[in-house]
């Protein structure tokens, strides 16, 4: 491998067709590995080498491998043992195993209306019978195994956090947007606040040109007894909801504040608030109007 000091992590999910290997995937993607679904597993030695020449661009990678590939599966031991032999310390391959009982199994594919890859024309426990056998050994070589029976999506999300996150953090990011309501709200914000009802800086000539970011407007804007009741009110709320979309299991949580322009109010306190959770969550500023309509109102 190039990258020498830098470990390459491939993940390899597979299992029980209905054990909940589209949860899993999602799970790594929001821990930041690049995911792949159905990869046939004799491009597994092509897909490392695609790997080893992106100069570490593409460090933590998760394939999804099982029977809806059944043509190629039998290549997969055989895959794996390339690029785990002669042993290379840059890389680390571990394969996830999710399993379920079978009752559970068939309960899933009734509720789903889903046939069985391996049965699609007869009843789903005749294809979870024969699946289980076909994965046996694969099952004796996986490094984790972990059983969806009695668990919830968001528990077996939770539960690949916590064995493959690598930082203390959760990965949970917070996104927080400035907006002018005259060019539309964002169709991807979660919670939107408007805060159109704030003393106006357009109305002072020698500020209509500027934006939140600068101190002379910023101080307006916060220096008035309704922003200082919003700011209090508002962080209140957050410090209470945030926690809770976290609990939840969401990845992010995207904040639009809007203005009538997005360049003024809105920077201020979209900046304003960015920096008062920023010790607790993965944050991000982004002020999506602030040059837009710079001779107008905001």
């Amino acid at each position: 491998m190039k990258a020498e000091n830098e470990e390459i992590q491939i993940v390899i999910i597979t299992g029980m067709s209905g054990a909940g290997k589209t949860v899993a995937m999602q799970s790594f993607e929001d821990l930041g590995y690049f995911c792949v679904d159905n990869l046939p597993p004799a491009l597994i030695p092509k897909f490392v080498e695609l790997i080893d020449g992106s100069n570490g661009k593409m460090n933590k990678v998760a394939l999804v491998i099982d029977l809806r590939g059944r043509k190629f599966f039998d290549h997969l031991f055989e895959a794996i043992d390339s690029i785990t032999q002669p042993p290379d310390m840059n890389l680390k391959v571990q394969i996830v195993y999710l399993d379920a009982k079978d009752a559970k199994l068939v309960q899933r594919y009734k509720e789903t209306r889903r046939s069985h890859p391996l049965a699609p024309n007869g009843l789903p426990l005749e294809g979870i019978q024969l699946e289980r056998e076909m994965l046996e050994e694969l099952k004796g070589r996986s490094q984790q195994i972990i059983d969806t029976t009695d668990l919830k999506p968001i528990q077996l999300r939770e539960r690949i956090i916590q064995r493959f996150c690598s930082t203390e953090r959760h990965p949970f990011s917070v996104n927080i947007m400035s907006f002018g309501f005259k060019y539309g709200i964002p169709i991807d914000a979660d919670l939107v606040f408007d805060v159109r009802f704030l003393p106006n800086p357009h109305y002072i000539d020698h500020m209509r040109p500027k934006t939140g970011l600068e101190e002379e407007v910023s101080s307006y804007v916060m220096k008035w007894s309704e922003t200082q009741t919003f700011v209090e009110k508002l962080t209140d709320l957050l410090s209470f909801m945030l926690p809770q979309y976290k609990r939840e299991g969401k990845s992010q949580v995207v904040i639009g504040i809007g203005c009538t322009g997005g360049k003024h109010r809105s920077v201020t306190l979209a900046e304003y608030f960015g920096k008062a959770f920023s010790e607790e969550y993965m944050l991000h500023v982004s002020h999506r109007d602030i040059d837009k309509g710079k001779e107008r109102i905001t």
